[in-house]
């Protein structure tokens, strides 16, 4: 719980167009949540304008309203007669976060920030775990919450600036020195992040993801681009996943605003990930950092880990850590909830793994990563969800078919369409796929179909604990489901 303050308007840096200036106790984006003294945030949206909430705002007793010309307009009878501060910006987004900044104040004294199509909340929470093992209070938020030394649940990979920034508040009060946070295309986009005060700043790859959103590749990577043309301070450092083809793009861009950039990458760069050695239950890596050689131990299933693994110590690295003692806690480092997950084992020694692999690129790497891993069969359980970017399901079908030995094609989360036709759609991608519409059912036929030395993913919801169809969310957990399998068809459950 934040404790309370009360902050004039002036203070904010905010200017009324009658000149009043009254004093703030709460900053709200739902005009359900308003009481005297709030200033409320009328933002536009994508299907109404957060205008059309002003007239409640003010029933409720908002002394402030922030909005756009066009709010401002919409809202102007409402206005009329009444007493509150109406504070009107081209960019309400951003003068939003950095007013809920300001209002706030705290926020842990070392941050960093992570953008990416993949691997945010692998890193995100790696770097936390590192920060962990060398003795510091540490948080990650992001995709699964806040976790680490202090914990509060989130409904946004990247929370609206209000919640973002009361979290980080609250963090502070508790004694979190370290946060590492995931930030999210639509977060950048929306402008969610500014006001957030950053050490470093992490880039992990890019491919096809959330073009129901950005309508392009080019809108979809400027977003990201975002987090360190706008947000990482000049004096901030970038670390930079070179081997990703539009690494190079990103480092021209912190380069530009005068960032130092410090590249990862097995085929160079300032962190050299030199050498890597599979096994049944992990990897062996080596590290090469400013020309002094690092061996460590990664208990952690697939190759990308190790990408991952060397981003968050060049992260923590980049925040003033000794390189000795961040390699030294590689080997504690566990696996992400729901991120190549061992969920069940069979007594035959067959594997079922958890991830949250939902994308053709994530589904590529994720399959193609275990097969160092795996002896046997590599089957793929896959699916699509509903209200996304419906051009990358047969995309998704192609690469669970190109890298798997058998794949069954399953409801992701549908929401408002059909199930049928996503699940069409994913198999014009694998036509010789096994269909399962019944998500549980896909599962164990998945989990049946186990021989030793074979093993499964399960692709697409990850640390997810909900199935999304209509307007409900039915309990469902991937990992909960494997386990159910593995007892149902080994005559353990009671």
């Amino acid at each position: 719980m934040v404790t309370p303050r009360s902050i004039t308007l002036n203070s904010l840096g905010l200017m009324s167009t009658s000149g009043a200036n009254p004093p703030l106790v709460n900053l709200c984006v739902d005009s359900r949540d308003v009481r005297e003294g709030t200033l409320f945030a009328a933002m536009p949206g994508s299907r109404v304008h957060g205008a059309s909430f002003i007239e409640g705002a003010l029933q409720r007793g908002a002394s402030a309203i922030l909005t756009d010309p066009v709010g401002a307009e919409l809202a102007r009878d409402a206005l009329a007669g009444s007493d509150a501060a109406l504070v009107v910006s081209d960019t309400p987004r951003e003068t939003l976060a950095r007013t809920a900044a300001l209002f706030f104040g705290a926020q842990p004294q070392v941050m960093v920030a992570v953008t990416g199509t993949n691997g945010k909340t692998s890193v995100s929470t790696f770097v936390r775990q590192i920060w962990i093992e060398m003795g510091l209070a540490a948080i990650n938020l992001g995709t699964t919450g806040v976790e680490g030394a202090w914990t509060a649940p989130l409904a946004h990979t990247t929370p609206e600036p209000i919640t973002l920034h009361r979290t980080l508040t609250a963090a502070a009060q508790h004694g979190i020195s370290h946060a590492a946070m995931e930030a999210s295309s639509h977060g950048l986009d929306q402008r969610r992040l500014d006001g957030v005060v950053l050490r470093a700043a992490g880039f992990t790859n890019f491919t096809q993801d959330h073009l129901d959103y950005h309508h392009s590749f080019d809108a979809y990577f400027d977003a990201k681009a975002g987090l360190f043309a706008r947000v990482l301070p000049e004096d901030g450092i970038a670390v930079i996943n070179i081997d990703d083809e539009r690494g190079v793009d990103m480092a021209a861009i912190a380069k530009a605003r005068g960032q130092q950039v410090m590249t990862v990458g097995r085929a160079g760069g300032d962190l050299h990930l030199a050498g890597q050695r599979m096994d049944a239950t992990g990897q062996d890596i080596r590290l090469v950092y400013r020309g002094k050689v690092y061996q460590a131990r990664l208990n952690l299933i697939g190759d990308f880990q190790a990408d991952n693994v060397a981003l968050a110590a060049g992260l923590v690295i980049a925040c003033g850590a000794e390189p000795d003692h961040v390699f030294d806690t590689l080997p504690h480092l566990v696996t992400v909830k729901g991120r190549m997950q061992l969920a069940a084992t069979r007594e035959n020694g067959a594997a079922v793994f958890v991830d949250y692999a939902h994308t053709p690129g994530a589904v590529e790497t994720a399959l193609s990563a275990m097969r160092p891993h795996v002896m046997g069969r590599l089957i793929a359980v896959v699916g699509a969800g509903g209200d996304r970017d419906a051009g990358k399901r047969p995309l998704m079908g192609a690469a669970a078919a190109a890298n798997a030995d058998l794949v069954i094609v399953t409801d992701d989360n549908p929401r408002s369409e059909d199930p049928a036709m996503i699940r069409a759609a994913v198999m014009a991608g694998c036509p010789d796929a096994l269909e399962v519409g019944d998500r549980a059912e896909a599962i164990l036929r998945g989990v049946d179909m186990l021989e030793p030395g074979d093993a499964l993913l399960i692709a697409g919801k990850g640390h997810e604990t909900g199935q999304i169809v209509g307007d409900d969310v039915l309990p469902f957990d991937d990992a909960e489901q494997a386990s159910l399998a593995v007892a149902a068809l080994e005559g353990r459950l009671t």
